[in-house]
């Protein structure tokens, strides 16, 4: 795989991200350009995995979710998603209710994800996995091709373009699965831990390309993620969730000094 270029030097890269997301959550205030849950709880045969948490999305920013295994996490982004039917509250898409929609519908009209497992189409070469999110938004076969072979470009993998997706190694995987995302052309998308398993190098990696999304094609980002380097060191936001329930929110910073969050998954992590 192609080492991407490092981000410039100057300020710290988690001050100029919370510097511009702040700029961001600010001029998105009041455009209508969120994805939002609305005190959404989900329950598993009586067990409660989302508690009346609330959650917004800005077009354009970057913002980290956080919290023990089993917090609710991904639970949260499956009902963000179509994936799970809240049992209350909803889910919120630039004004319109969309908690009882399609997973099919909700990706069409702006919401792409990932998944902690890649579900790629193992036997299809990765070009084809990426071109197949392009065509299901209207895109040419031809136009789709360009598109996809763009972002693997992008993501320093168009030199295994024609390989099948199911010989890859589990990082490239990652990657695949965020050109396959954002091949959808998104307003929002919602990341579930990207970094798991790579290198200190591969994380490097990985944290320039979150930076570069909102950029590069206008979305906003929700980073599941358990690497808090790669965390703090791309959020405006973040929010940690324990046993299903908000129980901080705030810049990197405050959430680092908090002593709940400490208590509940920094002093372990």
């Amino acid at each position: 795989m192609k080492q991407r270029k490092k981000a410039p030097e100057g300020r710290s890269q988690a001050d100029r991200a919370c510097t511009e997301g702040a700029r961001v959550a600010e001029q998105a205030n009041g455009s209508g350009q969120t994805l939002e849950a609305r005190q959404v709880s989900v329950s598993f045969e009586g067990l409660t995995a989302v508690n009346s948490v609330d959650e917004t999305l800005h077009q354009g920013e970057i913002l980290g979710l956080i919290g023990p295994n089993g917090a609710g996490k991904t639970t949260l982004v499956n009902a963000m998603t179509g994936f799970q039917l809240p049992a209350a509250g909803e889910v919120l898409l630039c004004g319109k209710v969309i908690s009882s929609l399609s997973p099919h519908w909700i990706r069409r009209h702006g919401v792409a994800r990932t998944f902690q497992a890649g579900r790629l189409f193992r036997d299809m070469p990765v070009s084809e996995n990426v071109e197949v999110a392009a065509v299901s938004m209207g895109l040419s076969r031809k136009k789709a091709h360009a598109h996809a072979m763009e972002l693997l470009e992008w993501l320093g993998l168009a030199d295994r373009a024609e390989m099948p997706a199911g010989i890859l190694p589990y990082t490239d995987e990652r990657r695949v699965g965020i050109a396959r995302a954002l091949a959808l052309s998104p307003q929002f998308v919602l990341l579930d831990e990207p970094a798991a398993g790579m290198s200190d190098l591969e994380c490097d990696d990985i944290m320039q390309v979150v930076r570069e999304i909102p950029e590069r094609f206008g979305c906003g980002v929700l980073l599941i993620e358990h690497n808090m380097r790669v965390i703090m060191g791309v959020c405006a936001r973040i929010h940690v969730l324990d046993s299903g329930k908000t129980i901080a929110r705030g810049t990197p910073a405050e959430v680092q000094k908090n002593p709940v969050v400490i208590n509940a998954y920094l002093g372990h992590s």
